[in-house]
């Protein structure tokens, strides 16, 4: 086997990617409905913040809890409650599309359930890959399951942009819900070695608190932590804004968005998978440096596009470098963690990654609104290659001076 996927020779982890690879594109195709059909009943840029606040805040307030949860109690059975939850609530959004009930807020009030059901999901599911594949092929399997998710997103907004035009958002949705049944099947077919429970013998929050000190004390851990935040609250908004490019600056429709949407997938998709074939995980604090300084340039390009082939490949060119530089973060926090703490750490990952988005996203509603979404786009992205410049500084450049000190004997 290609050592590219060599975390494919576990079982548990091929049931997992194959119910994952088509999960994840129902999934796609629902965020995709779902930002379309916002803008649609609304037309309103901010209240596209609101959504994406809506859907992501509460992985910054309850990520802590998924971390204590998934390292008390069993995460197989944790994935698989999530996992049931997400479909119940794609079908139930599915419902009221088709039966024309559908209104703004409760695609808002929809969209903060499936929030806090991925804000226990993410913590659980990122711990789980060790039970899947071992510590030695962990850093594969981050990166594969990264390929995977970026594969759906190629796939999935492509589809939905089409499907939208053809039949409408609701079977948007209710592909999505069906979709899940996959991911479902695989989790109860795997075999899974039985781990005992351990008891709740500190609060939740002091459980969060102590892998919050552990992240923060580990420097690799807390300075990847901390430009993968500003990337997420500044970098990545950019998604908030492309149904407005795709419609007022581009001048197209649902497919227009289907398709931006998909050309960072691609970049991203070959992301991961260009991680994936790593074997040397040194360098990596250089890696994110660099990555990171890509994606904010692409962001200040896109700022002045007006052109849908100018827009599509600097979207490719983000996807890729955010991808990379994600994997790498995941990678450095899971081979530095120990087991007992995996869970919070993924916890503390996911609130740092996912959980400042809805800050980010409020911001971007906001700030577009006064001096438009162009402008927006270049101050996020000088933002970010500010916290670029910092951390190549104050990090890249010392820690690659330590490796090459340790090289040389001292």
């Amino acid at each position: 086997m290609s050592i590219r996927f060599r975390a494919l020779k576990h079982r548990n982890f091929r049931l997992f990617i194959i119910g994952q690879l088509i999960s994840l594109v129902g999934t796609w195709m629902q965020t995709t409905a779902q930002q379309w059909l916002v803008y649609k009943l609304t037309g309103s840029v901010a209240l596209l913040g609101v959504f994406g606040f809506a859907s992501q805040v509460p992985m910054l307030l309850l990520a802590w809890m998924g971390g204590y949860v998934g390292d008390r109690y069993n995460r197989h059975r944790g994935v698989i409650v999530t996992q049931s939850l997400s479909m119940i609530l794609a079908f139930v959004l599915a419902g009221l599309t088709l039966t024309h009930l559908i209104r703004e807020w409760h695609l808002i009030v929809i969209a903060l359930l499936v929030g806090i059901v991925n804000a226990f999901d993410v913590p659980i599911r990122q711990s789980f890959f060790v039970h899947m594949v071992g510590k030695e092929d962990l850093p594969n399997a981050i990166a594969l399951n990264s390929s995977i998710f970026n594969g759906a997103r190629v796939v999935g907004p492509a589809i939905a942009g089409f499907a939208i035009l053809l039949v409408g958002e609701g079977w948007c949705f209710f592909l999505n819900g069906v979709s899940f049944i996959a991911v479902l099947v695989a989790l109860l077919m795997m075999r899974i070695e039985p781990t005992p429970k351990k008891p709740p013998d500190e609060s939740p929050v002091r459980s969060f608190v102590e892998g919050f000190k552990f992240a923060m004390r580990d420097v690799p851990i807390r300075s990847s932590l901390i430009i993968l935040c500003v990337l997420s609250m500044f970098g990545l908004q950019y998604s908030v804004f492309l149904p407005i490019y795709a419609h007022d600056i581009l001048h197209g429709g649902a497919g227009t968005l289907g398709l931006l949407m998909s050309a960072a997938g691609v970049g991203a998709f070959l992301g991961a998978l260009q991680f994936a074939a790593r074997t040397d995980y040194t360098g990596l604090a250089r890696w994110i440096a660099s990555t990171c300084t890509v994606c904010a340039a692409g962001l200040i390009i896109m700022s002045h596009a007006t052109k849908f082939w100018l827009c599509a490949v600097v979207l490719f060119v983000v996807g890729f470098a955010a991808t990379s530089q994600m994997a790498a973060t995941n990678t450095i926090i899971q081979e530095r963690v120990p087991d007992r703490l995996r869970s919070r750490l993924m916890a503390v990952y996911a609130t740092m990654f996912m959980g400042v988005q809805p800050i980010g996203a409020l911001l971007a509603g906001g700030v577009a609104k006064r001096i438009g979404t162009p402008n927006t786009l270049l101050v996020f992205g000088t933002l970010v290659l500010a916290g670029c410049l910092f951390f190549i500084w104050r990090v890249a450049i010392p820690m690659g001076r330590a490796q090459v000190r340790a090289a040389v004997g001292g």
